[in-house]
């Protein structure tokens, strides 16, 4: 079985998701189940983790709901408001609805002091009461928030979205992979590998100019704690939901069997408590 643990659904509206720009008007359209299917039996992907892309309960429900009628849809990452006081009775019927398995928030376009704010951090710590990892979803230079937001919370389960979104257009490698490192230290984090080409070129990147953050990623968690995500349908503006699949094979085919079933596999399964 092979897991796709980073994708998303939508109705697309301009006002919902204004972040998609004119460099990725391609996938101004909606992206549904029906759309996902077909792409996930060509890539040989049994299953997929649905994540949230518009900060809404709504937008939760749905997803949900999807899963409820895909059977390949493995689980759920969420929204709530974690900064909301009455987060609590906000995410008790959610999570009561054995697929939804996280909740993220989108770090990526607050400032990283946000991680440190106490009513955040309040919300967060309801997650393991509720057996919810949380995706942290963030850019390379908010690191070191999310090492101190992490060592606050030291028995929650978390995910690193998108390899902590590393500058590969400028080709910088530090800070980094430094701060990479510092994180993976962490044992209750776990990594995803997806939205690498995204960071690069989308009509110029090349294997050459990925691999060493690949590398650095796996290096930092190693197969144990480092799984495939495809980022699926924001992957298009760079390269196919194929073409992810066999570069990630490619970068995975020296190691071992057991190792590449960590990747597309088990260790997802780990993160996300899927059967």
């Amino acid at each position: 079985m092979r897991i796709d643990a980073h994708h998303h659904f939508w109705r697309y509206t301009p006002a919902q998701y204004g972040w998609i720009d004119d460099a990725m008007a391609a996938i101004r359209r909606d992206f549904l189940p029906a759309d996902l299917a077909p792409e996930i039996a060509a890539a040989n992907i049994d299953a997929v983790i649905s994540v949230q892309a518009r900060q809404t309960i709504a937008e939760t429900e749905v997803l949900l709901a999807w899963a409820a009628t895909h059977p390949w849809i493995a689980g759920v990452v969420g929204w709530v408001p974690l900064i909301d006081p009455n987060v609590g009775n906000l995410l008790e019927p959610l999570a009561a609805n054995p697929a939804l398995k996280a909740i993220r928030h989108v770090l990526q376009a607050e400032p990283a002091a946000w991680m440190d704010r106490p009513d955040f951090n309040a919300g967060l710590a309801q997650l393991r009461a509720a057996n919810l990892t949380y995706d942290i979803l963030i850019v390379h230079d908010q690191l070191p928030a999310a090492i101190r937001l992490v060592d606050r919370h030291p028995n929650q389960v978390f995910v690193l979205d998108h390899i902590a979104k590393p500058p590969i257009r400028g080709g910088s490698l530090q800070p980094w992979a430094r701060h990479l490192a510092d994180l993976a230290r962490r044992p209750n984090v776990f990594c995803k590998l997806s939205g690498v080409v995204t960071e690069a070129g989308y009509a110029t990147w090349s294997w050459e100019q990925i691999l060493p953050y690949m590398e650095t990623a796996l290096e930092a968690f190693t197969p144990a704690r480092l799984m495939f995500g495809s980022d699926w349908p924001v992957c298009r503006v760079a390269t196919t939901y194929l073409g992810w699949v066999r570069t990630v094979e490619r970068f995975a085919e020296n190691l071992s069997a057991a190792e590449r079933q960590a990747i597309f596999h088990s260790t997802a399964a780990r993160a996300y408590r899927l059967p």
